[in-house]
């Protein structure tokens, strides 16, 4: 399970990278990552509140020489064990990250982090917390 996680958090740090995020670090060798939403245009606040709407859930998170105040920041921490926990393995991280992604090209756009909402539950929905037994 640990080993997984940890894949699961690489593969997603390298999709991030691949659409453009910057990660503090450059990636990651751990359970999460740290992303600089500083090239984005948007503020740790903002992008957790939109991921949030669309069922994403992420903690806003001062990175390296943060200009912005601890309430606002300038990134978002991202980690893998809940997502590792209901059996997604890389071949889901893509995905996620396409999630991530459009949400935050969509944050003023309410309507728009709705319909990612529901793609996430469906998304979701193939992987059960409580898998049915029998």
């Amino acid at each position: 399970y640990q080993n997984q996680v940890v894949l699961n958090a690489q593969k997603l740090a390298a999709e991030l990278m691949d659409r453009g995020f910057k990660l503090v670090a450059d990636g990651t060798d751990n359970h999460l990552m740290l992303v600089d939403l500083s090239t984005k245009d948007l503020t740790g606040r903002e992008a957790e509140k939109a991921l949030d709407t669309a069922g994403i859930t992420v903690n806003k998170n001062s990175i390296p020489f943060d200009t912005k105040s601890p309430q606002i920041t300038s990134g978002v921490r991202i980690g893998t064990p809940a997502v590792t926990t209901r059996g997604m393995r890389e071949a889901e991280m893509g995905r996620i990250a396409e999630f991530i992604d459009r949400a935050l090209e969509r944050t003023a756009n309410s309507k728009a982090l709705r319909t990612i909402r529901e793609e996430v539950r469906r998304f979701c929905r193939e992987f059960p917390l409580f898998p049915q037994i029998g």
